[in-house]
């Protein structure tokens, strides 16, 4: 039989390793020019044995799922944003589908 310390203790560092994965996410769309820079991380998946949560972690459990769902929208809006970006940008560089230039010589 487990203590009811270590099953606290799990949940406390299981919400610690969402918390941190939240705040990266954070932190990205913040600094949207790390994105290039840092890997994505890895789904979480709960340690296990962690049991159920403890009902006075669960406000904290709460207020990260909220966290996580507003970076999630975030997320899809600056990716939408950056192909629109994206594809305004080729636009420009190939002249709004217009032909390239064309010289003709009239000396001739």
């Amino acid at each position: 039989m487990e203590r009811p310390g270590s099953w606290r203790t799990a949940w406390v560092a299981a919400l610690d390793a969402l918390d941190a994965d939240v705040a990266r996410v954070e932190a990205l769309i913040a600094d949207a020019q790390r994105v290039r820079d840092l890997p994505l991380a890895d789904p979480w998946t709960p340690p296990p044995g962690l049991g159920p949560l403890p009902l006075d972690l669960k406000p904290r459990a709460d207020a990260i799922l909220t966290r996580q769902l507003n970076a999630t929208r975030e997320l899809a809006v600056a990716i939408a944003a950056n192909r629109k970006q994206a594809a305004f940008a080729a636009k420009v560089e190939q002249g709004y589908g217009k032909a390239p230039p064309t010289y003709v010589d009239r000396a001739m």
